[in-house]
Order: C-alpha cells, then structure tokens, then sequence
C-alpha cells in the first residue's frame, strides 16, 4: 500500500531509509504543507523546501551561519540560544561542531580568506590545462571498459576516474595517487545514516591530511613550479601567511568533496543517457549537448541533497519569522523539483529554460567551488563512452528492466548517489 502523504511527512529525514530511497516523494509531502515546515523530530528543524526561499536562506550569509553544514541539522546545539542575535555563543561553541573545521562550515572573514586560496585552484586557465590530463585518462578507462563490454561505473570508473582528476589538479604526486583512491573508496558516505551503528569510522581527510602536511610543508620550504607550491605560498588578501594546518583542511577537503560529487553526477548522468528513449543516439550525433544534460541531471537528480545553516539573528524565510538558534535544512533536491518554479519538474527535458538556475551546486558565498570542474570532467568521459559504443545499456540481471529498474543508494542524508551502475557497452 503507497504511504499517504501526512504519512510520509511524518518520517525523520535523518534516520528513516525508505526517504533514502524516494527522497523526492518526501518533499513533496512536505511542500504540500508549505515552502517551510517543522520536522518535529530531534527538538526541532524548519525544512525549507520552495525554491525562492531556498535562495533566499543560501544568500543571506549574514543571519545564516554554515557551522552545521557538515553535521547535519539534526545536531543538537552545544548550547542554549539566548536573544536575538547568538552570533557570539556560535563562535564560542564552534570548535564542539564536527567538521567546524572545514571550508564549508566557515562564515564571514575566515570563509572569504580561505575561499580566495581555493579560486586559484579553478582558474579557466589551470582547467583547461587539467583537461588534457582527464582526456588522456578518460580515454585509456573507456576503451578498457569497452574492451570489456562492461563496466561497473561507480566504483570501477566513476571514483577513480575522479579521484585522479583531482589528485592531478592538486598536484599530489603520481605514487600517492593510488593510495588516496584506495582509502576514499572504503570510506563511508558523508552524511553517513547508518553513523550510529559504526561511530569511530576512519576518515580519508584524516589519511590525507598527513600527506598534504608534508607537501606543503616541501614546497613552502623549497617551492617548485606546481599548483601546491602555489598553494604553499600564497597569502590572504590581507597579506597574511595562512597557516600550514589551514591549509592542509583546505586541500584536503576539497579532494574529498571534489571526488564524491562529481563521482555521484557521472553514474545519475548515465541512469538518464540509458533510460530516456533516443537520448544517446541524441548525444552521439551531437555531442556539444552534453552539458545541456549535465544540468538537468544536476536538477533533477543532483549529488547533495540538502545542505544545513544555523539561524544566528532574529530573521525572516519568505516573510516567516524565524528566530536566532534555529536549525535549517535547505532541501535543495525540493528546490529543484519545485513545482513553483519548474514546469513539470519531474520530467526530463534536454534544453530546459533557465536550467542555469538549479541549486545543484548551491547559491551564494557557499556556492560550490568546484562545479567547473565536476562539469567538465564529467563531460570529456561521457564524449568517450558516446564516442566509443554504439549503445550503451543497463545490466537487466542486475537492475531489472527498463521501467522496472532496481537501484541502491548510498546510505547519505547529504549525498544522493547510486552504490553501484552495472553498465553493457556495445563497440561503436
């Protein structure tokens, strides 16, 4: 029997697997009560899910603080709000939020000095020269795989295929790359749902970071012509030398985070190319449209599902009073579907208007610092699958039919990605 909607509603985003499962279902049971509602689980958390007020939370950095983007909103607050501005008690209390430490949880002039250092890894320039790398590397994965006839895409192409991209982009050496990959690929899910079961899981930031200490380190002692000496070098725009721990969480996060989501987009993308009739063959013949499915695969199925703020002022969401210490969940995956905004949201549709406008890689100051890169990478391997097969299909044994598919989820409140693509690729 299909759940109702009230049903539906009243299950914990955080907790609750079938929302895994169907997370667009859930939103929408929640947006028929409104752009906002309470989700009464965990003391507490107003779920905003219409686009307009999505955008609205993203930019509006002054009265929304990102300290709990990385723990989830479900995170009980190290203290008790008090008045209507907790913008001190935050600062005070950053340090007991996990991940306060990375880009994504700062605010203000730490998050504006430490996003300066990471622009210069995304320069048109640096990423062009880059793409030669992806090229290279896509082209010797495709044509193993088409040899083949099959290929898992997740786990057999996707992650390392992008690990290495972003391990070449941050300049980690050639015989460290593998390890890296190694390590990201036994890791758990961010915004791991199954955490409480396998608390003490080992981070691969953690593992890292002792290899970027020591490349930095090197290159600040003795620079060299290559992006970590940059990186080693480089100053605030104040002048101020950043710290070489500071920049470690900096690198490190951003080959994280670099990896996971463009990994996810590059299986959701193939789920499309495969499944919506007449669409490679579209793409074969013209393949400059690439991009254009990129983005409505990134609305439609876009790698993070929602993102988390904290209310530090007395404020307001599409003119609903909000008040200083409340929990935010900013469901970008509702954003994106919104009826309000989108004509048929749950149809794809190739050449979209205004597709540019979808919050897959968020809004504002927040906005994520490598959706270049993520959509060029993603683009050259997908011309080399289109370029090398003559179709490319789903393994039924494993996913079912057409109209009948079969897929799981990553275990993730944050990241909406398959575990595994079983993919049958014919020979052009």
């Amino acid at each position: 029997m299909e759940p109702t909607a009230q049903s539906l509603a009243q299950r914990d985003y955080f907790t609750d697997l079938s929302v895994l499962l169907d997370p667009y279902a859930y939103f929408r049971a929640l947006a028929a009560q409104g752009p906002l509602t309470w989700l009464d689980h965990h003391g507490g958390i107003l779920v905003v899910t219409g686009f307009d007020e999505c955008v609205e939370v993203l930019r509006n950095h002054r009265d929304f603080s990102s300290v709990n983007c990385v723990v989830g909103a479900a995170y009980p607050l190290p203290f008790t709000p008090e008045g209507p501005d907790i913008s001190d008690q935050i600062e005070a209390h950053r340090h007991q939020f996990p991940g306060h430490d990375l880009l994504v949880s700062f605010d203000d002039t730490r998050h504006t000095h430490m996003r300066a250092l990471v622009n210069r890894l995304f320069t048109p320039t640096r990423l062009k020269a880059n793409e030669d790398y992806m090229r290279t590397l896509a082209r010797q994965m495709v044509d193993e795989a088409v040899a083949q006839g099959r290929c898992e895409m997740v786990n057999g192409i996707a992650t390392p295929f992008v690990t290495m991209v972003i391990a070449d982009l941050l300049g980690v050496p050639p015989e460290d790359r593998e390890t890296f990959r190694e390590v990201i690929d036994a890791a758990p899910p961010p915004g791991n749902m199954q955490a409480e079961e396998a608390p003490t899981q080992f981070s691969p930031l953690e593992f890292m970071a002792g290899y970027f200490a020591r490349y930095l380190a090197e290159r600040r002692a003795a620079p060299r012509q290559d992006i970590l000496s940059e990186l080693a070098t480089a100053t605030y725009p104040d002048g101020t030398l950043p710290e070489i721990e500071d920049l470690v969480k900096m690198a490190t996060f951003m080959f994280g985070a670099g990896q996971d989501t463009s990994a996810k987009l590059l299986s959701n993308a193939t789920r499309y190319i495969v499944d919506v009739p007449g669409l490679q063959e579209t793409l074969r013949a013209e393949p400059k449209r690439i991009p254009a499915l990129l983005e409505e695969v990134l609305r439609l199925e876009g790698s993070t599902k929602a993102t988390f703020r904290l209310a530090r002022r007395d404020t307001t969401i599409g003119g609903t009073p909000v008040k200083a210490g409340t929990r935010v969940l900013v469901a970008l995956a509702a954003a994106n579907r919104d009826p309000r905004r989108w004509e048929n949201p749950d149809e794809f549709r190739l050449e979209r208007p205004r597709i540019l406008e979808h919050l897959a890689f968020g809004r504002g100051v927040h906005t994520c610092a490598g959706a270049p890169l993520a959509r060029a990478e993603v683009r050259v391997i997908l011309e080399e699958f289109l370029a090398r097969t003559r179709h490319i299909d789903l393994d039924a044994q494993r996913h079912g039919p057409p109209g009948e598919r079969r897929f799981a989820f990553e275990p993730s409140f944050i990241i909406r990605g398959l575990k595994e693509l079983h993919v049958i690729l014919e020979t052009a």
